[in-house]
């Protein structure tokens, strides 16, 4: 068995937006894929990764799943006029894929639904293996060879069950791009199908409130943003999204897959903004999006993470939740230990990339990262104050590649929830790389002080210190106290 943890995947993969479904005995995730040095969402194409369901931590590159340049609207031979769709705003060079979904479809085979940058169309492709590679299949379209009028064709949700067809999509921004002015932008919208996955059979419908219709709804607090995601369990429909917050993952409840979808919470903030009142943010937040995964009786939200200092290089995570007798389904907080059954044992050494609070001096000042508009070619300006999680040339590492915390300043806290302790444990070992003293609290932010260790260095070294940690399940949080460190690695002794 492998230890499931946050981010699930490895260190050096960035797939946001992920969307798991368990087929065949295995957990696949379907996702975006972000390029770590280029200012710009979705910048490659499709990779999938899937997991046993036994060992939910033992992740398998599955390859390249598929390409935008399979897209028509990219170049790919169609054999027929496009179909006529908006694209606000122009952008430059080919159309990067964004976030996808996909259903096994009456048929056996499997579909991959996305819709290519700001183009307002949804594009299907199809294979006859879960982790594909998927071939281009057509666009979302009425018999006639329309596409849909009512809202933005926009992250594309599918499920297919014996009741039918149901595609979900939408895009309900406070402030529109250029050219979306007099575009009406109700919230998500639904769409049945017909069998072959990619001819609409019905009128748009909203199932979820935007901005725009939210007033006097119990969307109106955390309206539809974006970020559309579709599951059933038992007697209930779970309609999965984005609001307007931007950090958190938000649902509604229906007992049909039609909705509308009655708003019922929070399930998690990438800032855990909002759990158990707490108003601020354990990380640098941005955008949210994910859907729910039931594996042996329990359930997980998947939902992604910035890193980099930036917007543009995310990485999926994912933490157990419960489900109450009503369906209902409360805010849970980010952790650590991601898929792992448990707390992690303290007696091995963790890469500190599994931190899941990175914050700053200033606590009220950790906000959104740093993020540019969509034809931004520049570079980006990240402020000298903040902490993150990046990696550098390592030829010992994994890909050649050293995961760390940078410039964890006086102040600067990182943090891990949850390890597991034996009561035995007299020593912290951690890699650090600068100038500074780094304290370990555990259990909270101002929680009980274990120990000190300093740094003197510009190469990494083990810094170590006494420690005095009771047995049990701990929260543990490094600190800077003084100077300025990077800090790669934490073990107990």
């Amino acid at each position: 068995m492998s230890y499931g943890l946050n981010p699930y995947l490895p260190f050096w993969e960035t797939v946001p937006d992920g969307e798991p479904h368990v087929f065949d005995g295995r957990v696949y995730v379907y996702g975006s894929h972000d390029d770590r040095n280029t200012a710009t969402f979705c910048a490659d194409d499709y990779v999938c990764w899937s997991a046993p369901v036994e060992d939910p931590g033992n992740w398998r590159y599955e390859g390249v799943s598929y390409k935008k340049s399979q897209d028509p609207i990219n170049g790919a031979p169609y054999g027929k006029p496009l179909p006529v769709y908006e694209e606000v705003p122009p952008l430059k060079g080919r159309h990067c894929l964004y976030a996808p979904d996909c259903a096994k479809g009456p048929d056996g085979r499997y579909y991959l639904y996305y819709a290519l940058d700001f183009v307002d169309v949804i594009s299907v492709a199809v294979s006859d293996r879960p982790q594909g590679p998927f071939e281009f299949l057509d666009y979302v379209l009425y018999p006639d060879g329309s596409v849909p009028e009512a809202g933005r064709k926009f992250d594309p949700a599918v499920l297919s069950d014996e009741t039918g067809n149901y595609l979900y999509y939408g895009f309900a921004p406070s402030v529109k791009f250029p050219g979306m002015e007099n575009k009406v932008f109700p919230g998500a919208l639904m769409v049945k199908l017909a069998d072959d996955m990619h001819t609409v059979i019905s009128d748009p419908v909203v199932v979820a409130n935007g901005v725009e219709t939210a007033a006097g709804t119990g969307y109106e607090e955390h309206p539809f943003f974006e970020a559309s995601s579709i599951r059933h369990f038992g007697e209930w429909y779970y309609f999965v999204y984005s609001s307007l917050q931007g950090n958190e993952l938000c649902y509604g409840m229906a007992r049909t897959p039609e909705g509308p979808f009655e708003y019922r919470g929070v399930i998690v903030s990438n800032g855990d903004l909002g759990y158990k009142g707490n108003t601020l943010a354990v990380n640098y937040t941005g955008n949210n999006h994910g859907g729910l995964l039931e594996i042996g009786g329990q359930y997980y939200i998947f939902w992604h993470r910035q890193t980099h200092g930036h917007a543009f290089a995310r990485q999926g995570c994912a933490d157990r939740v419960a489900i109450l007798p009503d369906g209902t389904i409360p805010q849970i907080e980010i952790t650590s230990c991601g898929l792992n059954d448990g707390p992690l044992p303290a007696r091995e050494k963790w890469s500190a990339h599994i931190a899941c609070h990175i914050t700053g001096k200033d606590r009220a000042a950790v906000g959104n990262v740093t993020m540019e508009g969509p034809n931004f070619n520049g570079k980006l300006e990240i402020p000298d104050s903040v902490p993150y999680i990046t990696e550098e040339e390592d030829p010992a590492g994994e890909k050649g590649l050293k995961p760390y915390i940078y410039n964890l300043q006086e102040g600067c806290i990182a943090g891990f929830k949850y390890f597991v302790f034996d009561g035995t444990e007299k020593t912290v070992l951690l890699e650090l790389r600068g100038c500074g003293r780094a304290r370990i609290v555990m259990d909270g932010l101002e929680g009980t002080a274990a120990g000190e260790a300093a740094v003197a260095s510009e190469n990494w070294m083990i810094s170590q210190a006494d420690i005095q940690i009771p047995a049990g399940v701990h929260s543990i949080y490094v600190k800077t106290v003084e100077g300025r460190i990077d800090l790669a690695s934490v073990e107990f002794r």
